[in-house]
């Protein structure tokens, strides 16, 4: 249960992360934004990655090993990282559709695949 628990955390404070990031580059196309100066956008990601540490510090909490969880520190950070660029990848397509997955970017996300394989073998 834990390691179904962890791994939604992680999606959903990469969600978070991924908004606060890089969602504020589409603001400037929302009329009640438009106006918002370099500070106000700062903090306005800042607002939106309060709720990724809520995320992120629980599912890491709650999924390593040493705490009963099912993960190693490494694997906790190799997941995190993974499902960092998977969520980045969902975000750019539906959100900014200026970019296109090509087959380089398929190589490489196979690539992290394998990466997560080992970092997981026995």
């Amino acid at each position: 249960m834990r390691y179904f628990i962890t791994i939604g955390l992680l999606i959903l404070s990469n969600v978070f992360m991924t908004i606060a990031w890089y969602g504020h580059l589409k603001f400037s196309q929302w009329k009640t934004f438009e106006k918002v100066g370099m500070v106000g956008i700062v903090l306005i990601s800042w607002g939106i990655a309060l709720f990724e540490y809520f995320a992120q510090v629980p599912a890491n909490k709650l999924g390593y090993k040493n705490n009963g969880g099912p993960f190693t520190l490494l694997q906790l950070k190799m997941l995190q990282e993974v499902l960092s660029l998977s969520v980045f990848v969902v975000f750019t397509l539906l959100v900014f559709k200026t970019e296109t997955f090509k087959w380089n970017h398929l190589i490489g996300a196979l690539f992290l695949l394998l990466s997560v394989f080992f970092f997981f073998k026995k």
